[in-house]
């Protein structure tokens, strides 16, 4: 799928649809506090820096454009349904704006009220339905099946949002110098991001040689779980504070990699060290993100890279997907540090 030069199917979608996608391309930066905890030499590559806060402006941006593209038209705009507790929204409200359709985000009804108001800002209608996010998402798709010209837009489940986000691997390869890095480090929720890292991994022939680190908080780790019953496993509930996390089971797409690529591994980490990670990576590189990130954050901070990386040492090249987050301020820090204390073991 060529994501670089958009063909317009329709005459009139031009005007409008933007020529470039609704993401940009980041930094990949190396990251000193990172590299002294960890031992070895650690590269942050700020998703954090996408217009919507996240990566979910690649995949979901990715699904929103090319669907654009392929199915409006001036004279027949879509509506895109999705659903979130806050990121995918956001993202999704965005690439709809840019590419001149229409955006409704459904959400559980404890998404932080700031968060639905983010949404709306950024241009989407926001339907509050459900205590999970499994309610609000067949809500979402109900919604979508209910007349033409309407779009269900997955969080992470599927093709085109893979692609999306196997655009930063693109990046990586085009910034990056020397051979392939030892591991890459994200978190995963529902397995969109792992996914579209793994797909660019294999398309620029680095999937053999690179160490891919999937990293989940305990009580949102549906992944940690299906690996190691060799089958889809479905959480009762999240009981996480990574809420972007909150996914109750995996995609079928995310176990088959695991089943199928020995160099993929799953790290589960607790939330205290989640929370103090992202207090910590405020202090030492001034920049913000939700537990979600943190956790990824964390497996630098504690020192277990060592554990986890073939042959570690301390010329090691790793690279942490900061993949960013919206649930995130600075009141919320504060409280983690008070709760959590960044002095913790670990830490």
């Amino acid at each position: 799928m060529t994501i670089t030069q958009p063909i317009f199917p329709h005459k009139g979608v031009e005007s409008k649809i933007h020529n470039n996608p609704p993401w940009i391309n980041t930094p990949c930066i190396v990251a000193e506090s990172l590299s002294a905890a960890a031992g070895c030499e650690v590269f942050a590559k700020l998703d954090l820096l996408q217009p919507s806060g996240s990566f979910k402006s690649r995949g979901i941006g990715n699904f929103i454009w090319e669907s654009a593209r392929e199915f409006g038209s001036a004279s027949r705009p879509l509506h895109f349904f999705s659903c979130s507790r806050g990121n995918a929204g956001i993202a999704a409200a965005m690439a709809a704006r840019k590419t001149g359709q229409r955006a409704t985000v459904v959400v559980p009804e404890l998404t932080d009220v700031k968060l639905r108001a983010r949404i709306e800002a950024a241009g989407a209608k926001v339907i509050v339905h459900g205590e999970s996010l499994s309610q609000a998402d067949r809500y979402a798709r109900a919604a979508a099946s209910a007349s033409e010209g309407r779009i269900y837009v997955s969080p992470f489940d599927h093709e085109k949002i893979w692609q999306g986000n196997s655009t930063i691997i693109d990046e990586i390869v085009a910034q990056w110098e020397g051979p392939p890095p030892d591991a890459i480090v994200c978190s995963v929720g529902g397995g969109g991001l792992l996914n579209g890292i793994m797909l660019g991994l294999d398309r620029h022939g680095w999937m053999d040689s690179v160490t891919v680190l999937a990293v989940e908080t305990d009580g949102a780790d549906c992944l940690s779980q299906a690996v190691q019953a060799g089958e889809q496993v479905t959480l009762p509930k999240i009981t996480s504070i990574a809420k972007s996390l909150g996914v109750t089971r995996v995609s079928s797409k995310t176990l088959d990699f695991f089943i199928q690529q020995p160099t993929l591994r799953s790290v589960v980490l607790d939330d205290a060290e989640a929370a103090r990670a992202c207090v910590r990576f405020a202090n030492d590189e001034k920049m913000m993100v939700e537990p979600a990130c943190g956790v990824s954050l964390a497996v630098c901070y504690n020192g277990i890279l060592n554990e986890l990386v073939p042959n570690f040492n301390r010329q090691s090249r790793v690279i942490v997907i900061v993949c960013g987050g919206s649930n995130i301020d600075l009141k919320t820090l504060q409280e983690y540090d008070m709760q959590y204390g960044s002095h913790s073991v670990g830490f």
